[in-house]
């Protein structure tokens, strides 16, 4: 969920954009997205959370905010590692929707793009969301700190929907499947009780 904090930032391509007046800071920033991907991996977020200024906020996919750094790891920790927790873990891939935009003196940068995320709860078996993303940084006293992070996820369109669409026709089906046989067998036992009758 985590990992678009930095993609965006980089150049398009390995090899510096010519005449680009940006080439050291998206040095830089490289530099704190193999940060922030190695962490990620590693579930050291603590190394992810020196990435942020102090003041960033984060929106979650749930419609959470976290306000900082603590609040983040402390978002993290409720969802993937306490008691209480809902995933075991996650993985993303994130792609970026273009080049990122240096605004004002070039101190800040923002991009977006799309997520290919992987959960796995506790609860059930692992799934596939895919999301997008808008992210914002900005040069700090000559350092690079992210300042905001969005992430939203389609919800009138996605695979738990379709999960529990595909749930919800098999609950009809079935239960429509066990009425008719319902009626079949008290058809036969009124047929069998007319004819003992008559």
């Amino acid at each position: 969920m985590l990992l678009p904090l930095l993609m965006p930032l980089v150049a398009q391509t390995p090899d510096p954009i010519k005449g680009d007046p940006h080439a050291a800071d998206r040095q830089a920033l490289l530099k704190i997205y193999s940060e922030i991907e190695s962490s990620i991996n590693s579930q050291s977020l603590g190394r992810m959370a020196a990435q942020m200024d102090p003041q960033a906020v984060v929106v979650w996919e749930n419609g959470e905010v976290s306000r900082g750094p603590k609040e983040t790891l402390d978002y993290y920790d409720r969802m993937v590692k306490g008691k209480d927790r809902i995933l075991d873990k996650y993985t993303t891939k994130a792609k970026l929707a273009g080049p990122a935009r240096f605004l004002g003196n070039g101190d800040v940068a923002i991009a977006d793009g799309t997520m290919e995320n992987e959960y796995f709860p506790l609860i059930r078996g692992p799934f596939k969301l895919d999301s997008k993303w808008t992210t914002t940084l900005a040069k700090i006293n000559g350092e690079w700190k992210v300042v905001a992070l969005h992430l939203s996820a389609n919800v009138f369109n996605n695979v738990l929907i379709d999960e529990a669409k595909r749930a919800l026709l098999l609950a009809v089906g079935g239960g429509a499947a066990v009425g008719l046989l319902l009626g079949w067998l008290l058809g036969r036992r009124m047929l069998r009780q007319v004819k003992l009758t008559s």
